[in-house]
């Protein structure tokens, strides 16, 4: 087959596009969460995280991700507040080991 119809990226997305603060801004964490909440709603943690250069349960993004969950909570935005629940019960995991 020639070389003109072989997709040598095929399989590769390009990775997403977090638009994140300045880190040294005080809205960062804040952005940060929510990316990492957006990151794991799409399946794709692990771009969210190299994004933010926060892992996945955070401690330092608690107050942020319990502010969204109440917000979710309060708007029904259920997969928004199941993900919350989720990444706090990792920061609870993390905080006890």
């Amino acid at each position: 087959m020639s070389r003109a119809f072989v997709n040598e990226d095929a399989g590769q997305s390009p990775e997403p596009d977090y638009r994140l603060p300045d880190p040294e801004s005080e809205y960062y964490d804040e952005a940060a969460a929510w990316a990492l909440i957006q990151g794991a709603d799409a399946g794709d943690s692990p771009s969210a995280e190299r994004a933010t250069g926060y892992r996945w349960g955070e401690p330092r993004l608690v107050p942020h991700v319990e502010a969204i969950l109440a917000d979710a909570e309060a708007e029904d935005r259920m997969r928004v507040a199941q993900l919350a629940r989720r990444f706090l019960r990792e920061a609870r995991r993390r905080e006890g080991s």
